[in-house]
C-alpha cells in the first residue's frame, strides 16, 4: 500500500505545528479527514436525494418508514426516535410529506388517540430510487479502498462513535 501524496490536512496540521508548537495537533489528521468527509457526503446525498426531488429530511423520514418493513407504518413517536427530531418538526414534516402524496396518516387501530404514518407506493418509489442512487454514490467515493479496508475502517468508525451513540446522541 502506498501512502497518498500530502493533502490539505497535511497542510493544515504542518501550519498549525508551525504557529502553535505547544499544542499536540494530531486529532487534526483523523478529525479534519472526517469533518471533510462528512461535508463531502452532505452535498453528494443532497445531489441524489434531489434527482428525486428530495430533501435530506424527507429522505431520513421516508427511509425510516422504508426500513420498517411491511407495511412500512411507524407512529409519529417511533418517527421521532429514529430522526432525532422533536415532536413538532415531525408533525411539520409529516404534514408535508402527506401533501405531496408520499405519506398517508390513518388512525391507529391499537390507541384511539394515535395516528399511524405509513408509506405511499409513490413515496416508496421515491424512496427506493434516492437510496439506489446514494449507494451508487458511496460506492464510487469507496471504491479506492480494497474491501478489507473499508471493513477496518468500519470498524474503527464504529468504535469511535459508540460512546456517542451509548448516550443516545448521532
Amino acid at each position: 500500500m502506498t501512502t497518498p501524496a500530502a493533502d490539505d490536512v497535511d497542510r493544515i496540521v504542518a501550519a498549525w505545528q508551525r504557529e502553535r508548537p505547544d499544542l499536540d495537533v494530531a486529532p487534526l489528521h483523523v478529525l479534519s479527514r472526517v469533518s471533510r468527509l462528512a461535508r463531502r457526503l452532505d452535498l453528494d446525498r443532497a445531489q441524489a436525494f434531489a434527482q428525486h426531488s428530495l430533501e435530506g429530511w424527507e429522505f431520513d423520514v421516508l427511509s425510516a418508514l422504508r426500513r420498517a418493513g411491511e407495511p412500512h407504518e411507524l407512529s409519529p413517536g417511533q418517527l421521532v426516535r429514529q430522526t432525532l427530531v422533536t415532536s413538532g418538526t415531525m408533525t411539520n414534516r409529516v404534514d408535508r410529506l402527506e401533501r405531496r402524496g408520499l405519506v398517508e396518516r390513518s388512525p391507529d387501530p391499537r390507541d384511539r388517540r394515535g395516528v399511524i404514518v405509513r408509506l405511499t407506493p409513490e413515496g416508496q418509489r421515491a424512496v427506493d430510487a434516492a437510496m439506489a442512487d446514494l449507494l451508487e454514490r458511496e460506492r464510487h467515493l469507496l471504491a479506492e479502498l480494497p474491501a478489507a479496508e473499508r471493513e477496518d475502517l468500519a470498524d474503527l468508525l464504529r468504535r469511535l462513535l459508540s460512546p456517542f451513540e451509548a448516550q443516545g446522541t448521532e
